[in-house]
């Protein structure tokens, strides 16, 4: 049997998040949007509430016994996140503890790096001014040097980055084996030799600083690096694992995007009742207006990416081989939420482009849930083969 309702152990997830939406996240929206690279202090007293609340799982019926299912970690992030990006999605990834490297060292780190590093607040370093998708021409080096590792290079568009406690950074041990030899380290933000050299001036996401920042030979521990510090024999076995991340974290992107298109279309239908405008759900797509109509198709794009993501969420917390649901997940919602946020600016005319209401700025925030975490052409490729069973050298 298929059930496609919320769990009910999720339930008070949703309705804290939602509760988070609307009592801290709309107030200040407006006031983040505008004072771009400001540290946004009302967000770290609810840092540590919702990291208990995003903790632990579900899987048991009343009474304790398993019911051989699990919504666990990754259900209650797309679940909470989803209502979050609700309020304000550029709030959502701006809220400390809830990072991209987070994510990297729950789902690859050692329960020691865990405990050490989990609870601070963890960037993630991957893109460089030559090599954005393609992790195979990362630059930066990574040297061990006896008990340490020593990083040279410099990343851009690194979320976060500024006000974080640490990155994890992606780093080439001999640039000529391409991924074989890619591995991420764990650099705390305070290491010798780390220096942000620029913020980036943004057309949306404003409250989530985006910085640049080089690697001047910055000395970390040799415990640092994540999963195994060989060079894989296998390139499909690179990266030590870090790849992983990207099949946890990319539904929560596809919640980000389901998120913000869900406000712009609450925004609009709310605005459109204000003109004696209601759609009637009871009569076809033919029988309708076009304005109606054109609400019904956004509508269905909208549960679609929002059943893709509860499903490669579902796969991850049951350990199933969630890659291509994943891509398909942040595809599909990527591309939905940058066209029902943009496409509700259109259907409200002057008062979707103006800043009287928010839809200026769902559809501003939007645009980059569709570019990072992997493009909208990287998921097409991935998915592409994993469907035709090829490798990353058989389909490029």
């Amino acid at each position: 049997m298929i059930n496609l309702e919320i769990p009910g152990k999720l339930q008070n997830v949703q309705n804290m998040a939602r509760m988070l939406s609307v009592q801290v996240f709309r107030p200040i929206t407006r006031k983040y949007d505008k004072a771009e690279h400001e540290k946004p202090v009302e967000l770290y007293p609810i840092a540590e509430m919702l990291r208990g609340q995003m903790r632990g799982g579900a899987g048991k019926k009343e009474g304790g016994e398993s019911t051989g299912m699990k919504n666990g970690q990754n259900m209650m992030a797309v679940v909470g996140t989803q209502e979050m990006s609700w309020g304000d999605v550029a709030m959502g990834v701006a809220t400390p503890g809830i990072g991209l490297g987070n994510a990297a060292i729950m789902a690859v780190g050692t329960p020691e790096q865990q405990e050490q590093y989990g609870k601070l607040w963890c960037a993630m370093a991957i893109t460089e001014p030559g090599a954005g998708s393609d992790t195979a021409n990362i630059s930066t080096t990574a040297r061990l040097d006896g008990d340490e590792w020593i990083l040279n290079g410099e990343k851009i568009y690194v979320t976060a980055g500024n006000f974080c406690d640490a990155i994890v950074v992606w780093a080439t041990l001999d640039k000529s084996l391409g991924k074989r030899a890619v591995k991420s380290f764990i650099v705390p933000r305070n290491a010798p030799g780390l220096a942000v050299v620029r913020l980036e001036p943004k057309m949306g996401f404003r409250v989530s600083d985006t910085a640049a920042i080089t690697f001047t030979d910055c000395r970390i521990p040799k415990a640092n690096v994540l999963g195994s510090p060989e060079i894989a024999e296998d390139a499909k076995k690179a990266l030590g694992g870090a790849m992983q991340t990207f099949d946890n974290t990319r539904p929560m992107v596809a919640a980000m995007s389901v998120g913000v298109a869900r406000a712009a279309l609450d925004l609009l239908h709310e605005i459109l009742a204000k003109e004696g405008v209601t759609p009637a759900y009871d009569r076809s797509l033919w029988n309708s207006t076009a304005l109606e109509a054109e609400i019904y198709r956004m509508e269905a794009d909208y549960e679609a990416a929002r059943l893709l993501a509860l499903k490669a969420a579902w796969m991850a917390d049951n350990k199933l081989a969630n890659s291509k649901e994943a891509s398909m997940s942040k595809a599909k919602a990527g591309r939905m939420g940058n066209y029902v946020t943009l496409r509700c600016v259109e259907l409200c005319s002057s008062l979707g482009y103006s800043e009287e209401h928010l839809l200026e700025k769902f559809a501003r925030d939007s645009k980059i849930l569709d570019i990072f975490e992997g493009t909208q052409q990287i998921q097409q490729l991935i998915v592409a083969r994993q469907v035709l069973g090829l490798s990353s050298s058989q389909l490029k």
